[in-house]
Parts: C-alpha cells; structure tokens; sequence
C-alpha cells in the first residue's frame, strides 16, 4: 500500500511540486502543432485578435474545420445555460476531479498547504487565472455535493480571467448571486444548494474529457447556445478565416441574387469561374483583402 500511494503522488506532482499539473514541458509536448507564442506555464497563446474576430464564428463552421483535420472529438452540448444567447470565448484552463480517496487527498491536501495554497481545491484552481482564461472542469457530472462554485468564487473567476465565464462538467450553487454577474455565461450540468464535497483535485492544466470530447490546456473554448467546441490552438486561425470568407461569399451571393444577376442554381452550388471573378471584383470594390490562407483555398476552387 506504502509503494502504491508513493506511485500515486509521484504521477501527479511534478517540477513544480504542484499537484496534477503538466509542466512546461509536458504541455509543449502534448501541443506540438502549435508552433506560436506560449505562456509561461507552456499554454499556446492565440491572439487577442484572433479570440476577439471568433465571436462570429458558429460552431458548425467551427466543427468543420475541426473535422476536416481529424479533431471529431471536440464538441459537447446538452449544458445548462445562464442566459438565452451565450458567447463563451477564451483559452482552457483545464481542471480534473477523482471521487475523493483519504489516503490520495491527504497527499493533495498536505501538498496544498506545503505551497501556501488557501481555501479548498476548486480555489488553487481559479488562482492561476489569467486574462482570457476559461476554467474547463471535469467534474464527473456530479451536481449533488459537485457544486464546484456558488456566488464567491464566481465573483472572483470574473475578475481573474477579465470577464470571460466557466464550464462545469458537474454542478453550481447560488444561482440568484451568480446571475448578476455581467458578461458572465455559465455552462453546467445544474444547480444545487448543497456544497462541493467527496471530490479531490487531481489535476490543473492536465488533458481532460467533457462528456464526448477531449481538452487540452490552451484550447480555445468557444460556447454559444447549441453548446461548446474545444478548438485546437493551432487550428484557430483557419476557423475564423474560413468563417469570415464563407459570411463575405453569402454577402456577394446574396445580393447578386436581389440583383436577379444570376439563378439560385448557380449560387447554390459551385461556383463558376465567372461567378468567381465576380466575387474577387466585389471584393475589390468593398475595400476587402483575403488572407493568404483564403487566397489559396480559392484558388484551389474550395466550395465552403
């Protein structure tokens, strides 16, 4: 037994002796397509700009390109919602609850104390917040005695990540205090009045499972109603590019078709190569300029 529970704190301590969480190195490692800026715990670090020009991405144009690369296992809905209409958008903070064990949790605990953390482990959690950041966490689905924040702690998730919003594979509690909080969109399993309990932290920043798909730190979360894909950080510019082309085709093919210069049967399908050279004019004459990446899907003659 002595050995086992040396084994057990041996795979979830690392260099920094810190509980569960993947170094540097180890995040690199498990992200090597990205080949950009990083923060320093090892995340991939997308731009502000490119999170900011996602919030007009769907999640179908989202999954496609997801899919069309391999990444099948991204997505996740059925999720209580806070409010009617939510944008989640920010980059994974990635967290793991086991059912609790004494003998583990004494470890995770007695570690704890020994790095000066404060409160319980769903709080050393939210205390390696960034700018930007979503907390992602897997949470068994538990929502009695899995509630992993009420009111408080969502007040300062708030702060911490700049205003972004959480995903709970499990539960929450104090509903009627969290609802206030502005720009604030929670996706959970439900709401309970009981506390968080039974449940040990086994890892911050560490690959995790919500329902059907996997996350990997640094993924960018995108949540609107239908529910939320993880996106691989190195796949993020080519969804907001093909989403912001595909939005500037239907403008051309719409008007065109108000202009009755050309038959539904022929913008409701590939386009010909007349059709083509119309839109790159049209596109002339509205000041837009294609990315590299759009320029050589076109032509490619991709249909999007």
């Amino acid at each position: 037994m002595r050995r086992i529970i040396i084994l057990i704190f041996l795979a979830i301590t690392n260099l920094f002796a810190q509980v569960g969480i993947f170094s540097k190195e180890d995040v690199i490692k498990y992200t090597p397509s990205w080949k950009g800026e990083r923060f320093p715990d090892g995340r991939p670090r997308v731009s502000e700009d490119l999170i900011e020009r996602l919030k007009q991405v769907s999640i179908e144009e989202a999954w496609a390109v997801c899919n069309r690369h391999g990444f099948i296992n991204q997505f996740e809905g059925g999720w209580v919602l806070t409010v009617d209409d939510p944008v989640l958008i920010g980059r994974a903070v990635t967290a793991n609850f086991y059912p609790r064990r004494p003998d583990v949790d004494s470890v995770i605990v007695a570690q704890g104390k020994q790095e000066g953390r404060i409160g319980g482990e769903n709080s050393w959690i939210i205390d390696t917040l960034v700018d930007g950041d979503v907390i992602v966490v897997d949470l068994m689905g538990k929502v009695v005695d899995g509630t992993f924040m009420g009111d408080n702690l969502a007040n300062s998730i708030w702060v911490k990540s700049g205003g972004t919003g959480v995903v709970i594979d499990g539960g929450a509690r104090d509903i009627e205090g969290v609802l206030p909080i502005p720009n604030f969109p929670v996706f959970n399993r439900g709401w309970d009045p009981s506390y968080l309990k039974e449940t040990m932290l086994m890892g911050i920043n560490v690959p995790i499972r919500i329902g059907r798909a996997a996350v990997m730190p640094g993924d960018i979360v995108l949540g609107k109603k239908e529910g939320i894909i993880f996106i691989p950080a190195h796949l993020v510019q080519e969804v907001v590019e093909t989403s912001e082309i595909v939005r500037l085709r239907d403008q051309f093919g719409h008007q065109r078709l108000r202009e009755k210069k050309y038959t539904p049967g022929e913008i409701d399908r590939k386009w010909s190569e007349e059709i083509e050279k119309d839109f790159q004019q049209w596109l002339l004459d509205k000041g837009e300029q294609l990315t590299p990446y759009q320029k050589e899907k076109l032509l490619k003659g991709r249909t999007w």
